[in-house]
């Protein structure tokens, strides 16, 4: 253990400090196609009974008008947020009738790219900025990608836990600048071990051929319909899914929050030829938001990120200038086919610990060859990550994947001590206890049950898929959420449906006017001097 992180825990777990641990928040946000009975994308329009897309702040769409995005409040215990992400499954499975939700973050089978619908919220200003930003990721990256789905898990701790640690430290920053370099250092760490999350709970080591639509690959062949890699922890992770040669060393590791967004803001304007040639408008009609690397600072895709809620029309970049880090995203999490959330409350317990030895721990400042390192290191994990003996760096020296799991383990157990001592309960330890089996038995894996159960669906991915998707789907179906519950979700709904109507209705110039304001904004002009 750590010098620095002896000496946090040991502040944190005395009688008057320990509750300010139950003080953080946590919060998940859940993607999921919309399919028929046959696992077929639907390609129907958000339905209205599940309110606005735009201003349901529980239900929304990602990319597509098929892709619901599940959101909970945040809670400071993760087990309140998941039975809040259950009771929206059950009220949003009242109103699908014959569709379903599909449980895995492979996409099911697609129809052609221009057949797949991208998410419409509106005429509002604010709507139509987010439906071109994404005709802008369709010109880019193509719809198929989009189309992925993953779980994401926001954490953070007590604004008051910061700021305990920053006066036992002496700390002269400001509160809200040493909260926010304690979150960039979190990320550091993540960056370093976040390879683990990968092995213990990627669950995406095989997909339908029809996915990469003739694109080449390296993968094997299971079946007529599927390809796989053996090994494989999280296909979607790999550079078949969410990565983008565009975007390599668009972000170099950085070590404070000012690189983060410097890095970001010259990614915003700074202009890629390609993608103007794609085209800004096509007959009057806007394609995409602009020509440069990125649209927008979250098009970068990232396994984790530093965030604060913005307000309406901000940029995230202009919130992290204008009031610092509020919490972090964990992007990387697939989801668990097996789990009717995609998410348990014991992987969330394993989460939370993780996270907060990120947190606490000490974290050096990184450099670009590190930052290569943890790279390579992620991207064998998720390509072979329960092959026999692989060997990943740790600073220039090579270590089992098995080995370093298990040392990350024994770091973790102090944390997953006091949080259950805060918590009376030993959840966190149990976890930890069945994450170390994992790396003793790589068939206890998601991503190995996965293989498993695809071989008793004639080793077709699109098989196994559809039996997950539709015992879940019955399971909701069976148990739907008392009248009480159904009622408050529909109000939602309604509240959302007239708060967009209004919007629509009292905008004032033109949405040409409003794009080019938002265009013309970025973190050098409105904020931390130098950052351009």
């Amino acid at each position: 253990m750590s010098h620095l992180l002896k000496q946090r825990l040991h502040l944190i777990q005395t009688p008057a400090h320990l509750p300010l641990l139950q003080q953080g928040l946590r919060g998940i946000e859940r993607e999921t196609l919309r399919v028929d009975a046959q696992g077929k994308l639907m390609l129907t329009a958000h339905p209205l009974a599940l309110g606005s897309a735009l201003t349901n702040p529980l239900i929304t769409t990602d990319y597509s008008e098929s892709l619901l995005e599940f959101i909970t409040p945040a809670e400071q215990d993760i087990s309140i947020a998941l039975d809040k992400l259950d009771a929206i499954h059950r009220f949003s499975y009242t109103k699908l009738n014959d569709e379903m939700l599909w449980n895995n973050s492979i996409p099911c089978e697609l129809p052609s790219e221009k057949d797949i619908p991208i998410a419409w919220y509106g005429k509002s200003h604010i709507g139509m900025i987010k439906h071109v930003y994404r005709r802008g990721l369709a010109l880019r990256y193509g719809k198929s990608m989009q189309c992925i789905a993953g779980i994401h898990y926001n954490y953070s701790l007590s604004e008051d836990l910061w700021k305990l640690i920053a006066k036992a430290e002496g700390d002269t920053r400001s509160a809200q600048d040493f909260q926010s370099e304690s979150y960039i250092a979190l990320i550091r760490n993540f960056h370093r071990y976040s390879w683990l999350l990968m092995y213990l709970f990627g669950a995406s080591p095989a997909l339908s051929k029809s996915f990469l639509r003739g694109r080449q690959h390296n993968l094997d062949t299971l079946s007529e319909d599927t390809l796989y890699l053996p090994y494989a922890t999280s296909l979607r992770m790999s550079d078949l899914g969410y990565q983008n040669n565009v975007q390599d060393g668009l972000v170099p590791p950085y070590n404070n929050l000012l690189d983060y967004m410097r890095s970001l803001s010259i990614a915003v304007r700074k202009p890629y030829p390609p993608y103007a040639d794609l085209g800004i408008k096509k007959d009057g009609e806007w394609m995409q938001i602009n020509s440069n690397v990125l649209q927008i600072e979250n098009e970068f895709y990232a396994t984790i990120r530093p965030k604060r809620v913005i307000k309406t029309g901000e940029r995230p970049v202009e919130a992290l200038c204008a009031r610092g880090v509020q919490y972090i995203e964990v992007r990387c999490m697939d989801v668990d086919p097996f789990e009717p959330l995609g998410i348990n409350l014991e992987s969330s317990r394993f989460l939370d610990a993780f996270l907060l030895f990120c947190a606490l721990d000490e974290s050096r400042l990184t450099n670009p060859v590190e930052g290569q390192e943890n790279l390579d290191n992620f991207a064998a994990t998720v390509k072979y990550g329960r092959q026999p003996g692989l060997m990943l760096q740790n600073q220039g020296r090579k270590i089992s994947l098995q080995a370093w799991g298990e040392e990350i383990l024994a770091k973790l157990k102090p944390l997953a001590i006091l949080l259950d001592e805060q918590a009376h309960s030993s959840e966190h330890q149990d976890s930890l206890s069945q994450q170390a089996l994992k790396l003793q038995r790589p068939d206890l894996t998601p991503s190995a049950r996965v293989l498993a159960a695809i071989s008793e669906h004639q080793n077709s991915f699109a098989q196994f898929a559809l039996k997950q998707s539709l015992h879940f789907a019955e399971q909701f179906r069976a148990n739907p959420p008392s009248a009480e519950v159904i009622a408050y979700f529909e109000q939602l709904a309604a509240n959302s449906l007239a708060e967009q109507a209004s919007m629509e209705a009292n905008q004032t110039g033109s949405f040409d006017d409003f794009i080019e304001d938002y265009r013309s904004r970025t973190s050098s002009q409105i904020c931390c001097e130098g950052l351009g």
